[in-house]
């Protein structure tokens, strides 16, 4: 009885410490929500092919609003919106994150991603962030814990992925990047730092060519600093709202899929764009309407 006792103190402590865990990565993925000023800077750092020449330095800066799209147990969605010319806005990365989710998608080449299962066992405790393009086209997934140590809150997690966007129209050399990247909380706000390699994927294998360090740093400010992103999304978030609901179907009925990048000289995300414009000033809004046209857009570009 008393040996019992014992294993039923130790599962409920065990329980309660877990729970008290996710509370924690609850709160530090949400503080990543809110009014931000950003650098974006990047630099590579070794080479790996004889004859490889370095690439000038990346950096650039902005604000950016981080919106809490979604807030539940086991799913927080944040939305980035990006602030360019003063008011301007360009729909940014997303950024879900799932409690021990078994199912992401690995990025293969030539914009082709394979459905990947996890056993429960390898992602117990752990958050996988699945990051999203600007029409919500897949960027790339991966599983780990948060830690919250000595005072540090931060998350880490390696995959592969397409070209960043910086790059993608200007490179040929690779196909493949191999992401790793790390998140951690700070006193000013946050910061993604990021351990890249650039690779050339091909049926004899990949051969690096290069690795790159990236740092974002965020720097909270005011909400007001943000104020036409938020006026922006109240326009706009019905229509993503919808362009999510119908990439979650494209998901779930395909397992592994590809996409062409540029159909009739148009980008899918042009394309996206320019329809939920259209919807934004529409005198009325359909939500079965936009996502049948959202889902005829979608399958134009699938292979």
């Amino acid at each position: 009885m008393k040996n019992i006792l014992i294993v039923v103190l130790l599962a409920t402590s065990s329980l309660v410490v877990a729970q008290s865990k996710k509370k924690q990565d609850q709160q530090a993925i949400k503080e990543m929500c809110g009014c931000y000023e950003i650098t974006f800077n990047f630099a590579e750092t070794f080479d790996y092919q004889r004859d490889y020449e370095f690439h000038d330095n990346y950096r650039t800066k902005g604000f950016e609003w981080a919106e809490l799209v979604k807030d539940e147990n086991d799913e927080i969605s944040i939305q980035h919106l990006l602030i360019v010319g003063g008011d301007q806005i360009v729909k940014h990365w997303r950024q879900d994150w799932l409690y021990e989710n078994t199912a992401l998608y690995s990025y293969v080449k030539d914009n082709g991603w394979k459905l990947q299962t996890l056993p429960k066992s390898e992602v117990k405790g752990q958050w996988s962030q699945k990051v999203y393009h600007v029409d919500d086209s897949p960027r790339y997934e991966a599983s780990g814990s948060w830690v919250h140590v000595d005072g540090k809150h931060y998350w880490e997690g390696a995959s592969d992925s397409p070209l960043p966007r910086r790059e993608y129209s200007k490179r040929s050399d690779y196909n493949v990047m191999l992401r790793t990247n790390r998140h951690e909380l700070t006193d000013f706000g946050w910061i993604h730092e990021q351990d890249n390699g650039k690779v050339n994927r091909t049926e004899k294998g990949d051969e690096l060519l290069a690795e790159e360090k990236g740092m974002n740093v965020y720097t909270k400010v005011d909400d007001s600093k943000c104020a036409a992103a938020q006026e922006w999304w109240k326009k706009n978030k019905q229509f993503w709202a919808d362009a999510r609901l119908v990439w979650a179907e494209v998901y779930a009925s395909n397992p592994n899929f590809s996409y062409t990048e540029s159909l009739n000289d148009k980008m899918l995300y042009e394309v996206l764009f320019a329809l939920g414009d259209e919807m934004a000033n529409a005198e009325s809004y359909n939500s079965k309407e936009v996502q049948t046209k959202v889902s005829e857009v979608i399958k134009s570009y699938m292979d």
